[in-house]
């Protein structure tokens, strides 16, 4: 099992430790993620479990109470672990070494894995590795887990550390709490007599929670005048000059101080590094944050840049797999299925596979060299306004990717109020299943414009305001809560900010094709489902006789025209024009009959006001379960119909059907930009998750919050895509 402080390196070793073989899960009955993988080593082959990173185990939040539960076999569903491998930062020992300090107290077989010594190296510091070792009494072994450096070493040290029995070091606490400790593990023991003694640890632990986190959780079944008894040791500790909790902070430091002495040598005076003097521009109030608002706006012009060849040939493979399927089956309802339902709906939905790649990949990059660290600490000073603080960042920033482990990751936050504000504006965030949308509305109708040299471009501009969007909103709806609803004082923020180092290509790589194959998961099961209940939809009742017979008469005359081998080449084209608008009327008929076009056209009323027509109004409602698969249902709606899909002139392209749209009632175009701004605002901000829906419930063990989600969210789409429409329209002129 591994353990250690955040930015230690702990994701980057269980990824070397377990290479492929991992995979992401939760705890049973709980939500709290944790990362599985399988060891091998010589022959043997050890099952690994990665915890959330923590700075210590004082339990004060759901998360850090099931990482002490797992680690003294205090649940039934997982067992023990044989050996703890707690994760040490090599260049900042000393505040490393006070979680180690708790976990050689549980008495588990431990073996100390010293990560960066590299980066401790360049900073002067050089540690003697045999005499830590023999300090701490368990094995330690150097690291560089970035390059792979000591691995096999350290899968060697845990494979020998199994089965090994540990006696707990000496109690680094004085005397007075140690007596303490004595009466009311004796007392709570004659209370438990059917439930089992409480663990040592968890005892101290509840003398030392003054917050009453651990004091509600372990007595929550009456304890009588326990919790007396506990204000008053604490009462005895205080005039002892032990007040709690400051005692542990001065025990295990003091403990820490003992550890390393003569442990650490310093080869040189500590002066201003290269990251010393790039902290003092990136973590400045204003230089900072206009290089991170650079940075970003950088990524999302970068998308379009990048990923505009690779896009076009997944593009013309899905079209030429669709021209394929078409000559290959008869017209019917087979071909339609598969052509304008499977092909063109999950296709439309695959082509923006390389944008995600490429966001994920620069994300895991300013992770993995340590800057978004410095975006947190940056953060913070904005968080604390509206009443939260940096911690609220981590889970906030999880959210671009997907809000559901964002919303899990929220667990790091002990106060109450603070993590349910966060849980609330996390949706807000503009998640990867918003991409697609985004890429394809401004790539077909927000101009290619650039400015400044061509280094910055309108499009990359637009899609930085989507999320930026996203992100003022959540601001803004956090103030209103903890000003109202979850009125609260703003907590305090530590953070350790990690030193920079290169990125390791292999994380990076893994990282990025992790998201993708997520991505692509959901477009092989969620999305190809719906796409085929949307065209099933789209496509039946089918009254052929009912909607085909006003038209069958100019369809023959036409037909009949081009037969004639007299019709001059100029005539033939004409008439070929006409015959496909004939097509096209039919196609428009039979969507308006569909159970899908009486579905769109019966909220048109209320959708009319954001410039949507009802094609737009049927993405919308179908894609409320799950938001990505609105592309896959304007690709079923825009396909339907005899569509050569690989037509080189575009007419299978989703962005050329998107921009020929008409309404029904006047034929002038559908789309526009105020429009399109109006399709993205709504995605932007609306509750369009049922996962992200159903984690909320979860989490706050109510479906009262889901509920306000949901509402709040969707009225905030629709307000926001109206003001939009109509602002937009009137600018226009």
């Amino acid at each position: 099992m591994l353990i250690g402080n955040p930015n230690t390196g702990k994701s980057t070793l269980f990824n070397a430790l377990a290479g492929l073989r991992q995979r992401v899960g939760n705890f049973p009955g709980v939500t709290v993620e944790k990362k599985l993988g399988r060891m091998s080593h010589e022959g043997q082959t050890l099952s690994l479990v990665d915890l959330p990173g923590t700075y210590s185990l004082a339990p004060r939040s759901p998360d850090e109470m099931v990482a002490v539960d797992v680690l003294l076999g205090r649940r039934d569903d997982v067992p023990p672990p044989d050996v703890v491998v707690c994760i040490v930062d090599a260049s900042n020992l000393e505040r490393n070494l006070y979680l180690v300090s708790q976990v050689l107290e549980l008495g588990l077989p431990t073996v100390i894995a010293l990560n960066m010594v590299d980066v401790a190296g360049s900073h002067g510091v050089v540690v003697d590795v045999q005499r830590l070792s023999r300090q701490l009494g368990a094995p330690v072994v150097p690291l560089v887990a970035s390059r792979r450096r000591g691995v096999a070493e350290l899968k060697a040290a845990v494979a020998a550390a199994i089965d090994t029995r540990v006696a707990p070091p000496p109690s680094p606490f004085p005397v007075e709490f140690r007596r303490e400790v004595d009466q009311l593990e004796a007392a709570l023991a004659a209370r438990r007599q059917n439930g089992g003694a409480l663990p040592r640890y968890l005892v101290e632990r509840l003398l030392l929670d003054t917050g009453g986190y651990l004091e509600d959780l372990v007595l929550a079944n009456g304890a009588g005048d326990l919790s007396a008894r506990l204000h008053d040791a604490r009462g005895r500790l205080e005039q002892a000059g032990c007040a709690v909790p400051a005692v542990e902070a001065v025990s295990r430091y003091g403990w820490v101080s003992q550890v390393v002495d003569g442990t650490i040598r310093r080869t040189a005076d500590r002066s201003a590094t290269f990251s010393d003097r790039l902290d003092r521009v990136l973590t400045h109030w204003f230089s900072g944050t206009l290089a991170f608002a650079v940075m970003m706006l950088a990524v999302f012009s970068l998308i379009f840049w990048a990923a505009d060849w690779p896009m076009t040939w997944i593009d013309e493979g899905v079209g030429a797999l669709g021209g394929w399927v078409e000559g290959a089956l008869p017209a019917g309802a087979l071909r339609s299925l598969l052509v304008d339902g499977v092909i063109a709906g999950v296709g439309a939905v695959v082509i923006f596979l390389p944008q995600i790649l490429i966001l994920f990949c620069f994300i895991a990059i300013l992770e993995d060299c340590g800057y978004m660290a410095r975006a947190a600490f940056l953060m913070d000073r904005l968080m604390s306004r509206v009443g939260l603080s940096g911690k609220s960042f981590i889970p906030l920033l999880s959210s671009f990717a997907c809000a559901v482990p964002g919303i899990m990751a929220t667990r790091v936050i002990e106060n109450r109020r603070d993590r349910l504000t966060t849980i609330l504006v996390a949706p807000l965030m503009s998640c990867s299943a918003r991409l697609p949308v985004y890429v394809i509305l401004i790539a077909a109708f927000i101009p290619d414009r650039s400015y400044f040299f061509g280094l910055l471009g309108l499009r990359g501009l637009t899609m930085f305001a989507m999320y930026l969007l996203g992100v003022v909103t959540a601001v803004l709806v956090a103030l209103v809560l903890k000003k109202t609803l979850l009125r609260g004082g703003t907590p305090p923020f530590v953070m350790e900010l990690p030193g920079y180092k290169w990125p390791s290509i292999r994380m990076v790589l893994h990282r990025m094709l992790d998201r993708g194959w997520a991505f692509l998961r959901r477009a092989g099961t969620l999305i190809f489902a719906v796409s085929i209940v949307v065209w099933a939809a789209a496509y039946y009742p089918r009254n052929e006789a009912a909607v085909e017979a006003p038209f069958i008469a100019q369809r023959e005359r036409l037909e009949s025209r081009l037969d004639d081998s007299d019709v001059s080449p100029s005539q033939r084209e004409a008439y070929e024009a006409e015959l496909a608008d004939v097509e096209n009327r039919i196609a428009s008929e039979y969507q308006k009959q569909s159970f899908l076009g009486r579905a769109g056209r019966s909220i048109e009323p209320a959708v009319r006001p954001l410039g949507w027509d009802w094609r737009i109004g049927c993405a919308a409602i179908a894609s409320f379960p799950a938001r990505e698969v609105v592309m896959s249902v304007l690709g079923v709606i825009y396909n339907l119909g005899e569509v050569d899909v690989g037509d080189e002139q575009g007419q299978g392209n989703l962005r050329e059907r998107l921009k020929a749209a008409t309404w029904d009632d006047t034929g002038r175009p559908v789309y526009n930009i105020p429009v399109a701004l109006s399709i993205m605002v709504f995605f932007a901000l609306c509750a369009q998750c049922a996962a992200t829906l159903a984690v909320i419930k979860r989490e706050t063990n109510s479906w009262a919050w889901p509920v306000f989600t949901f509402t709040y969210m969707t009225g905030l789409a629709y307000l926001g895509a109206l003001v939009t429409y109509q602002v937009g329209m009137r600018l226009m002129g």
